[in-house]
């Protein structure tokens, strides 16, 4: 199955990796969202789960080892084109993870990558879905009350 026009959603994931009041982000350095800032992560590969491909994405696209904490958010990202078909629908699950060691480096598949403190935020250019689920891992780690998943809505994206 091909990434753009799928004929079907696919199961991607990404991580939200929090230390000492900053966040990990990554620039994308592939459509869609080519250029955008955004959570490290991508797509899960057959007999894979959810828990071991994120760890896996991570490592592969900005060179970190981290550990899953827990679900912070489950949602649908869909790009629809010009004449209003479905570019690109994934079904993203968002995990809380804890860096356990490597070296932060951007690959191939991002254009950079960076740790981002908190007050700095603002001056990336984030979804709102992105902020939330950054906002929800951050209030998980301040002792906020722990959340299995929070299904967001679909969001709308005309590219």
């Amino acid at each position: 199955m091909t990434r753009d026009y799928p004929d079907r959603p696919i199961v991607g994931v990404a991580a939200v990796v929090i230390e000492d009041e900053r966040v990990v982000l990554v620039r994308r350095g592939r459509p869609p969202a080519y250029g955008e800032w955004s959570l490290p992560g991508g797509a899960v590969e057959p007999g894979e789960t959810l828990e071991k491909a994120v760890v896996r994405e991570v490592e592969e696209e900005i060179g970190l080892n981290v550990e899953v904490v827990e679900v912070v958010a489950v949602l649908d990202r869909i790009f629809w084109d010009q004449e209003g078909q479905v570019q690109y629908h994934y079904v993203l699950v968002d995990f809380l993870c804890r860096k356990t060691g490597g070296k932060l480096q951007a690959s191939s598949d991002a254009i950079s990558c960076a740790q981002v403190p908190f007050s700095a935020l603002s001056q990336y250019n984030l979804t709102k879905e992105t902020r939330e689920v950054i906002s929800k891992a951050y209030q998980r780690l301040s002792g906020g009350t722990p959340s299995i998943y929070t299904v967001k809505a679909a969001t709308s994206i005309q590219s």
